[in-house]
């Protein structure tokens, strides 16, 4: 089975109010948790990987893994570039396989971000694959993209509607109050501007920054037209902090075919969380 584009998926969790959650991934283990615990609740899902973890990973490496995990499970898997910011650094991964991208042009002016988008969307279009924009910023940060708090501009719901008809995008991520990381306090998300940009739109549209809000919040604004909730830092937190605790309980461990696996457990107790707090499970 090859991978898939996020173009029906996200189709199919708004027509049936759920939504579709995309995992940051960073290498084999973490792309073998995400997929297996979701092939195990029945859940479409989205990997998503940073210009960081593509550098990491190896583009090549990467999507051969989600290539071959796609092969293997019988649920949709789509491999999702995450916050790219040009042309040039998406179509070598567009060439390899990948069906969905994320092109980020929200630190430029609205006609800037549409120039960027637009030309993103007409090379992956012809390649029948899919396109996710960002109108406004999030701040904090998200791999090496670091975005102040006193920078961090909300989706103007006026232009959602021009933004999006003149860049052909297929889904829109909208800052309404979350950012990139762990919140150093409770987050208050603006549902109303959520409203008012779902009312000027029907493109699909998608949470970013949604480590470590609630569930009523994200169920909320599942109900508001989000159909792409992202989960990133929360993942890596629950991960890194059992295998900690692994190497203190056993200084001498040097095995990662040991010291990994209580990680996995940790991230895998988690994706079935967010699986749930999507809606998503048991939708294949």
């Amino acid at each position: 089975m090859a991978l898939y584009s996020t173009r029906q998926m996200l189709l199919d969790a708004q027509a049936n109010q759920y939504a579709v959650p995309a995992f940051n991934i960073h290498n084999l283990e973490t792309v073998r948790v995400v997929v297996e615990t979701a092939a195990e609740m029945r859940s479409p899902i989205i990997l998503a990987g940073t210009p960081g973890t593509i550098s990491y990973a190896g583009a090549r490496y990467l999507v051969a893994i989600a290539q071959t995990a796609s092969e293997i499970h019988d649920i949709p898997i789509a491999l999702h570039l995450d916050h790219h910011e040009s042309l040039g650094a998406i179509k070598p991964l567009i060439d390899m396989g990948v069906k969905s991208v994320m092109i980020d042009g929200s630190h430029h002016d609205f006609e800037e971000n549409i120039r960027i988008v637009r030309e993103v969307v007409q090379y992956a279009h012809a390649r029948d694959v899919t396109v996710e924009a960002e109108l406004g910023r999030l701040g904090g940060q998200e791999d090496d993209l670091i975005v102040d708090e006193k920078d961090a501009l909300y989706t103007n719901p006026a232009q959602a509607a021009e933004f999006i008809e003149r860049t052909g995008i297929d889904s829109l991520a909208v800052a309404i109050g979350t950012a990139h990381g762990m919140y150093k306090s409770e987050p208050k998300l603006d549902f109303e501007r959520l409203a008012e940009i779902r009312n000027v739109t029907t493109a699909p549209l998608v949470l970013h920054g949604a480590s470590g809000i609630s569930t009523p919040d994200v169920r909320r604004t599942i109900e508001l037209g989000v159909t792409k909730v992202n989960v990133a830092t929360e993942l890596k937190i629950a991960f890194s902090d059992k295998v900690k605790e692994y190497f203190l309980a056993n200084p001498e461990a040097n095995d990662p075919r040991k010291y990994m696996e209580p990680g996995k457990d940790a991230m895998a107790a988690l994706i079935r969380e967010k699986i749930d707090m999507c809606g998503s499970s048991n939708r294949v």
